[in-house]
């Protein structure tokens, strides 16, 4: 998502500096026109809004607080926008932390995939002091379909995209166990789809989801991984509240027997090969790409 992001700002007329560990996804931003870094500190040394688009709240510390972190390089009323679907509390204490540093942040985490940030179309949940949304706003408003102001303090951003991904595990775990059932009860699985997508028992990561596992393709636009990150996110926080979550604790074990399973990298939607594994059902496949013709010589 980083990357459509960052394409998005570009082609709007922002001057866009960024960094990446992966010389490819570099190269390609230089060609879409932006500039590109060493590291993060060199970055944000010409920046005054830092968007932090990563995995986790483990890359969000090394991007900004890591050897050549990028709060090293940022000047004071700088604003970082932390993305990252990170645990509450880990938010609430880096706004805290930033804020020491005469930087401000915004806790405003994102959702919409690779496919809306590319079109400058994603959600932003988003919470923070009022200067620092002032500051960032014309930045935020070129990515962003919809910037949710959720408060003035850094977690509140998070508690609701921690909902969010409850609700979209969930679902996709859901659509996978119904498919699954489906096929093994013998209905044809495309039908199927399109039966489900038109009544009401459908949602939309089954419509979503569910295209790939017609296709057979299980490439990573979000990893299994991701949600054994995210729902454990969401049972902590449950933990700590004393609130219960049968759903989400069963959902989290098919994302966590996916990965035990070796399926990790794999498109989230590959945890329907659990049920494969378990019942042996026949999954439709890839379909053969068409190689092109060659000329004899």
């Amino acid at each position: 998502m980083g990357m459509g992001v960052a394409r998005t700002l570009v082609a709007k007329g922002f001057p866009t500096h960024a960094f990446d560990i992966r010389a490819s996804a570099r190269n390609a931003f230089v060609k879409a026109g932006g500039t590109t870094y060493r590291n993060p500190a060199d970055m944000a040394s010409q920046c005054d809004i830092v968007i932090v688009l990563v995995v986790n709240a483990n890359q969000t510390n090394e991007v900004l607080l890591g050897k050549n972190g990028a709060l090293s390089t940022l000047r004071t009323g700088s604003v970082v926008v932390a993305s990252a679907t990170v645990p509450p509390e880990f938010a609430a204490s880096l706004g805290e932390q930033l804020d020491k540093q005469g930087v401000l942040m915004i806790d405003a985490p994102v959702s919409g995939g690779a496919a809306r940030a590319a079109k400058g179309e994603l959600s932003i949940m988003a919470s923070g002091e009022q200067k620092a949304f002032r500051k960032a706003k014309p930045v935020l408003d070129a990515i962003a379909a919809k910037v949710y102001r959720l408060g003035d303090t850094c977690g509140m951003g998070s508690k609701v995209k921690m909902i969010n991904q409850l609700l979209a595990g969930v679902h996709i775990a859901s659509a996978c166990e119904a498919m699954a059932l489906g096929i093994r009860a013998g209905a044809d699985p495309k039908v199927l789809y399109e039966v489900i997508s038109n009544s009401a028992g459908s949602s939309w990561m089954f419509q979503n989801r569910v295209p790939h596992i017609l296709e057979g393709d299980y490439t990573p636009l979000s990893a299994v991984s991701i949600f054994v990150k995210d729902l454990g996110i969401v049972l902590d926080t449950a933990k700590t509240l004393n609130f219960p979550a049968p759903l989400t604790a069963a959902a989290h074990q098919l994302y966590l027997s996916a990965a035990g399973a070796g399926l990790s990298g794999e498109d989230d939607s590959a945890v329907i090969k659990v049920y494969q594994q378990l019942t042996g059902i026949e999954l439709p496949k890839a379909r053969r790409k068409k190689k092109s013709a060659r000329k004899r010589t």
